[in-house]
């Protein structure tokens, strides 16, 4: 009762309506299984299509057990195929995984002095591809054009084209007709005021050399080597600046072909082991007109090899010659060459905010980013105070790391590819019963079912790929998915029968439970394969995946109260075995429910029981209504807690039961053909004795009369005579 202390005019807000109750959710499914990648633990993300499972979970390609002799199928992913395509609308995954999935068996990586890249999750799925792409490459070769004459000893680089003709008249080594397209490189010496070429060779468009065998040289006059002419000297590397990089900068050198790398190794194939083009790493010597290859740092090098970058340009075709760059962009490519995630901008540093580490870290802040994220890298450069020196050791390690075919063998529009391949993950062991059940950790998260219990929305519960596992497997599977069911109270189960059992199998099967919250499907339903690889031809599948999504159908669209059945079954090509009437006639009173297909309506379901011993619980429908309504009303009447327990409270409960069990009943959902006939709610000194007051209890008895399938439509026909 509030206070009215001084004179005033009070405003108070009262209700006067009843506190509405609103029914749950009951198409929220959650599957538990094996998958190709993604977290093993923590609260499962809930996805809203088949791409965000992709995106998170990976494919359909196969998952290879290591203690299995071939790839089983990946049952979880097209599971969650089936249930996208049959309706459903919002699916918790929880991957479960058998092994130590810390360790270097399970998790792909790839290791260098100062870089470790590493799969943030086991599997072989982790076994990517990195793709590097270089943010900063430019050309570092530059000539200078002669500013006068040319004194002896310089070098020359002349376009063959703008030679005379005449000049080098008498050289056996010019091939007949002149020069063909292509640089000529010679040697100049002083003879008199004039300048004299000898020793020169020509290298041809096609990369042939051709060697001057004149031992008297060419002379040449001045006016035929002025300033304008296509003439060069002092070829030295240089940025855009024009300023001349310090003797130790890192390049990478890259030859179009073979043929132009021969003229300065030799021409013997032995000599050359390169493929269609050649990329080096090596570092500027001598004022930046030599360059020098480290064996060590190149993996298609046996030994040291020193270029003077003034003979490499005089390649037809010419080299690349880059500055190492500062920065990379990266794509992270699975096994069918797609990119799963991408990073731009990355610095080649260290404690810097764009470093690899800090770009890809093992734990990202980002929620999406934890899921998502495939792979991670750490640094230990050995001096991170010393930006330069930090920026070569990771350009080396970098190196180190790539790919040497890819390296060597580039795509001819695109040039060479930097791609660093990880290696290593696999699928772990096949999971087992104790993997399926996981266990509560509120540190570093929860697994199997047991991530499922903070997860409130979730009422249907289905394990496909535990049905492909051994039969001892298997039922010990569902004996978790039941004691799972029961705990959280809301759930059912979906039970698989196994691969290709018979009548009295999957009768036997059905004898091990007897649960009302687990319903039993049979038999497997084949669809076109759509794993990568696969070619489209027919795979049998465990049935969970489908009745999920159908049983989210069937609620969004008509009802929990209406039962799953004789509805079809979207994407079945076929049953993996065909039931008839006489058969179902044996497995129906069982609680076994069939997968039947009719001709000219397709594959349907033809059955919807519990697995329940107790008649009153047989229906799946009515179990799950049942369940819908209970947790209705407990969600809807949390507001009564800790209110003073009187009359007006029971008051206020029993009428917001019956608005919400009114609707229920309008909306068709309850049998009778007025509301007294549909349902009770009582709660007052009838449902409560004094004691029950005494000890804070508020008894509320509702009774209701679910609608229950027609099972078996019977028409009862007779002859009658005309005058009846």
């Amino acid at each position: 009762m509030p206070e009215y202390l001084a004179p005033d005019v009070y405003i108070e807000e009262v209700s006067f309506r009843a506190h509405a109750i609103e029914g749950v959710g009951t198409s929220v499914a959650a599957l538990v299984g094996p998958t190709r990648i993604g977290p093993t633990a923590g609260t499962p993300e809930p996805l809203t299509s088949y791409a965000d499972y992709r995106r998170i979970y990976g494919d359909e390609a196969d998952l290879q057990f290591g203690d299995s002799t071939s790839p089983r199928p990946n049952h979880s992913a097209l599971a969650a195929r089936a249930f996208f395509d049959n309706g459903g609308k919002q699916l918790y995954v929880v991957r479960v995984f058998n092994g130590d999935e810390a360790a270097s068996q399970a998790r792909a990586e790839a290791v260098s002095k100062a870089i470790v890249f590493q799969a943030r999750f086991p599997g072989a799925a982790g076994n990517l591809t990195l793709d590097i792409h270089w943010r900063d490459l430019a050309s570092l070769l530059r000539r200078r054009t002669a500013a006068g004459p040319l004194g002896a000893g310089a070098t020359l680089f002349l376009e063959a084209g703008n030679v005379p003709k005449g000049a080098l008249t008498g050289n056996t080594g010019v091939p007949d007709g002149g020069f063909p397209l292509g640089r000529l490189r010679a040697t100049v010496q002083e003879d008199g005021g004039a300048l004299k070429i000898i020793g020169a060779e020509l290298i041809d468009k096609n990369g042939a050399r051709h060697v001057l065998t004149s031992d008297q040289g060419v002379t040449l006059d001045d006016n035929e080597l002025t300033p304008t002419s296509p003439v060069w000297r002092d070829i030295v590397a240089r940025r855009g600046d024009d300023s001349v990089p310090d003797d130790g900068t890192h390049v990478l050198l890259a030859f179009a072909a073979p043929t132009d790398l021969r003229p300065f190794i030799g021409s013997n194939p032995g000599d050359n082991p390169w493929g269609e083009a050649i990329v080096l790493h090596g570092t500027l010597q001598s004022n930046g007109t030599r360059l020098h290859i480290d064996a060590a740092r190149n993996k298609s090098v046996t030994s040291d090899l020193d270029f003077d970058l003034a003979a490499l340009a005089a390649t037809p075709t010419g080299v690349s010659l880059y500055e190492h760059p500062r920065a990379l962009d990266l794509d992270v490519l699975d096994d069918q060459g797609e990119v799963l995630f991408s990073a731009a901008g990355i610095a080649l540093a260290a404690n810097t905010p764009d470093a690899l580490d800090q770009r890809l870290p093992a734990e990202p802040r980002r929620r999406q980013d934890r899921l998502t994220q495939p792979v991670a890298a750490t640094l230990s450069p050995a001096d991170a105070t010393d930006a330069e020196k930090t920026r070569t050791e990771l350009f080396d390690a970098l190196w180190s790391l790539f790919d040497d075919d890819a390296l060597q063998h580039p795509d001819p529009l695109l040039g060479p590819r930097y791609l660093i391949r990880l290696t290593g993950g696999s699928d772990g062991l096949e999971p087992q019963p104790r993997d399926y059940a996981g266990e509560v950790d509120e540190r570093n998260g929860s697994r199997g079912l047991a991530a499922l219990e903070g997860v409130e929305d979730v009422s249907i519960v289905l394990t496909p790929a535990a049905a492909a596992s051994a039969r001892d497997i298997h039922q010990a599977v569902v004996l978790e998915v039941q004691k799972h069911c029961r705990r959280l109270r809301y759930r059912i189960g979906l039970v698989d029968s196994r691969h290709g059992q018979t009548l009295a199998e999957v009768q036997a099967l059905r004898d091990q439970f007897s649960d009302d919250r687990l319903a039993l499907y049979y038999p497997w339903v084949v669809i076109s394969d759509p794993r990568p690889g696969g070619d489209g031809g027919p795979l049998a599948v465990p049935p969970s995946g489908f009745l999920a999504g159908i049983l989210a159908r069937t609620d969004v669209e008509r009802g929990v109260h209406k039962a799953p059945a004789n509805t079809p079954v979207l994407g079945a090509l076929d049953l993996d075995q065909h039931i008839n009437r006489f058969q179902q006639e044996l497995l129906n009173p069982r609680g076994i429910n069939c997968l039947r297909r009719f001709p000219g309506r397709g594959m349907r379901v033809w059955g919807a029981r519990t697995l329940s011993g107790d008649p009153q619980w047989k229906f799946l429908n009515v179990r799950r209504y049942f369940l819908f309504l209970e947790r209705s009303i407990y969600k809807g009447t949390q507001w009564a807690v800790f209110e003073p327990n009187g009359e007006r409270l029971w008051a206020s409960v029993r009428s917001s039961v019956e608005d919400f069990l009114f609707n229920e009943w309008r909306a068709g959902h309850l049998l009778g053909d007025s509301p007294r006939q549909a349902y009770f709610v009582r709660c007052d000194r009838s449902t409560m004795t004094q004691n029950d007051i005494d000890n804070g209890r508020l008894v509320c008895e509702v009774g209701v009369a679910p609608l229950t399938p027609a099972e078996f439509v019977v028409f009862r026909i007779g002859q009658k005579t005309a005058d009846a």
